[in-house]
């Protein structure tokens, strides 16, 4: 029998490994097929993912790219971000990464960037950075600095008109958590308009309703050495994004050599464009199972 693309001496090769496979004669696989031994050499474990959420937010944001990874194979973690300042956040998620087994894919959103910055500074498990509508800030940046670097952030504005300041039990003198107002206040345009453009009224809502603070002193700590001098990363810029905005996500993704994917979406694409977030996350995953 000919079997179509296959040479009679290739199909006559493959007969005779048959054969003596039967008979109990092992062979060795690069005989008959020469071209899987070079793919099989270049490939390595399947690395961890381990998303990061930001201010306002919490690890169920990562739902729908979650599944995603899943779905192919990759194992997922969202640990909880403190939201309590850049070093403490930093320190907890170098703890968590510190119990993860082989090479990790580190990814951030929003304030996500800056903890993913500070905390993966140093642990060669860390194979990619991907930040996604994300800070990424160099050594003494924050966040508050960040914001105000370009027009057009929402969040830039006298605090009054978009935030409710909340008391915390230990809190240094002057710092108080921080919640999004829901409704417009001037030119501050309300949660939905502001932090959640894109995303459907209804799910909007329920954001709105269990955002997570941030503790305002964090918006003002300077960002330590970042990991992405030494480490490859990955960008998902939103190009409709009015909490950092677009020409400033792109500056800080080019001065970190980043890949960057822009995106027509706001600053939740992590839920109004998950398979593009994911792409890139997967980008990065594969890239790092090369290194």
């Amino acid at each position: 029998m000919r079997f179509r693309g296959i040479r009679p001496r290739t199909s006559q090769a493959l007969a005779v490994a048959a054969a003596l496979a039967v008979a109990g004669v092992a062979v060795p696989v690069t005989q008959t097929v020469a071209q899987a031994a070079p793919v099989a050499a270049e490939e390595g474990p399947k690395p961890t993912i381990v998303l990061v959420h930001g201010a306002w937010a919490d690890a169920s944001s990562w739902n729908p790219v979650i599944s995603r990874l899943q779905h192919d194979g990759y194992t997922v973690v969202a640990p909880p971000n403190p939201l309590r300042g850049v070093d403490y956040d930093a320190q907890t998620l170098k703890d968590f990464l510190a119990t993860v087994q082989g090479p990790i894919v580190l990814v951030g959103h929003s304030y996500g960037g800056v903890v993913i910055t500070n905390a993966a500074a140093g642990n060669p498990d860390v194979k990619a950075l991907v930040y996604d509508d994300a800070y990424i800030p160099a050594k003494g940046e924050t966040v508050f600095q960040i914001n105000a670097a370009k027009p057009g952030s929402c969040v830039t504005a006298d605090p009054s008109t978009f935030l409710n300041l909340v008391p915390y039990p230990g809190a240094p003198e002057g710092d108080y958590d921080a919640y999004l107002k829901v409704a417009p206040d001037g030119a501050y345009q309300g949660f939905a308009g502001c932090f959640a453009n894109g995303v459907p009224s209804g799910q909007a809502r329920l954001l709105a309703a269990g955002q997570r603070p941030f503790a305002v002193s964090a918006g003002s700590e300077p960002s330590g050495t970042p990991a992405w001098q030494s480490i490859p990363s990955w960008a998902v810029v939103g190009t409709a994004d009015h909490v950092i905005p677009p020409a400033e996500q792109l500056a800080m993704a080019t001065r970190a050599r980043a890949h960057v994917t822009k995106v027509d979406a706001g600053h939740l694409s992590l839920l109004t464009r998950p398979g593009v977030v994911s792409d890139v996350i997967l980008d990065a995953a594969r890239s790092a199972v090369r290194s």
